[in-house]
């Protein structure tokens, strides 16, 4: 019989265990209470403790990232209340609860659970402000999702009526409590967007216990709140009440009644205040017409308009003026200009060469570079030179070379 049967390995016995747990929904999202003992604090980060009752112990494992996230300060002998899911630590072959939140026993599972879910749906930023859309100042439509046999629709409808008698309410009713409230809520919300012809949309009830207003703590209403696109009052219970849905709402009522104020504005203050506006164009216009009414009297009186062709010949006459101001100055800058021209024309004939050149002066060039000589030293007897003349060029062989001296003195 052995032969026949497969063996298996430790690894692999830990290991389908380990799969087991992991498909067993039940335990991916567990709640379990109990009393912390053999509490560690590892150097890693991560918690290890038991959670024990009378009859049983649990080992437990909190790793660092979420204990960043405790508000208690776990100790031995601390009643707590624990989320998280049971699977296998493969290694020893240890099942043990995996804890994501921890909470004091105190408050309860339903309020732990609601605390969990408030900081998740706040990490994912549908309580973040700065999404809040702001409310219609004259919406034409209110859309109003409640109990149609409850107190919130007659409260509503009789304050709208109040403050603006004609503006429109359409009802998505909906179960505000009890088993199917969470999914008609929802259905109410989508519904409205679907229809689109409403500007705001009321989400309420009156007053009532935890328990009556738990539709309005869960995780299904509060994301149909975020995802709507018409803005979103919620007016759940009373003044104290406050909801997950209160948080992600664009706006939140303590009373439907309050949630109706302000969604609708008062119709006689409205028309009050277009008779101020109405008021102040008038005198606006008026103001402005008595201005352009005295303006047009001063052009009427104006010389332009009482004798426009003198004002056209007093203009062509300015104009003429202006022109012989222009010939006249043109032409002294003319004059002035063709006298520095004749200067500058003067000194630079005196400066040049070939005025030197007809006083009888002549320049001599070495050859073949045509090199200037200005000193007999120069040149060497057997070189061949070139006079310039003012007219002409000679073309000379030198014979002999004398000095400064004994040419000066040859000459005198």
């Amino acid at each position: 019989m052995l032969n026949r049967q497969r063996v298996l390995s430790v690894s692999e016995i830990n290991l389908y265990i380990k799969e087991l747990l992991d498909k067993d929904a039940r335990l991916s999202n567990v709640w379990v209470t109990g009393e912390i003992s053999n509490l560690k604090w590892h150097s890693s980060g991560h918690l290890y403790f038991s959670l024990k009752d009378r009859a049983a112990a649990l080992r437990c494992v909190m790793f660092q990232g979420r204990c960043r996230n405790l508000r208690l300060r776990p100790e031995n002998g601390k009643q707590v209340i624990a989320r998280g899911y049971i699977s296998v630590y493969e290694r020893d072959g240890l099942y043990q609860l995996y804890v994501l939140d921890l909470y004091p026993a105190g408050m309860g599972l339903l309020e732990a659970a609601l605390q969990e879910l408030k900081k998740r749906l706040e990490k994912e930023g549908l309580f973040d402000p700065t999404r809040k859309r702001p409310l219609p100042k004259l919406p034409q439509r209110i859309g109003l999702v409640t109990s149609l046999n409850g107190a919130a629709w007659r409260d509503v409808v009789t304050v709208v009526r109040r403050r603006y008698p004609g503006m429109g309410i359409v009802l998505a009713p909906a179960a505000v409590q009890g088993e199917t409230a969470v999914e008609e809520i929802v259905a109410a919300i989508e519904n409205l967007n679907r229809w689109g012809k409403v500007d705001v949309i009321i989400v309420g009830r009156g007053g009532g216990s935890a328990e009556e207003l738990a539709a309005f703590n869960t995780e299904e209403v509060a994301r149909a709140i975020y995802a709507s696109r018409i803005p979103v009052i919620t007016a759940v219970g009373h003044e104290t009440d406050y909801t997950i849905a209160d948080l992600v709402a664009d706006r939140r009522a303590p009373t439907p009644s309050a949630a109706a104020e302000m969604a609708v504005p008062v119709r006689d203050e409205l028309e009050r205040e277009v008779l101020k506006l109405k008021e102040r164009l008038d005198r606006s216009v008026l103001y402005r017409l008595q201005l352009m009414k005295e303006k047009l009297e001063r052009l009427v009186r104006s010389r332009g308009l009482a004798r426009p062709e003198q004002e056209i010949y007093s203009r062509q006459q300015y104009l003429d003026t202006l022109e012989q101001r222009l010939e006249a100055a043109w032409s002294l800058l003319w004059q002035e200009r063709l006298t520095k021209l004749e200067l500058l024309t003067a000194r630079l004939e005196a400066a040049s060469p070939l005025t030197i050149l007809r006083r009888g002066y002549a320049v001599c060039r070495n050859l073949p570079d045509g090199r200037i000589i200005q000193a007999s030293s120069e040149v060497k007897p057997g070189d061949r030179v070139e006079v310039i003349l003012r007219i002409g060029a000679l073309q000379c062989l030198v014979e002999e070379v004398e000095g400064e001296r004994s040419w000066q003195g040859r000459r005198s």
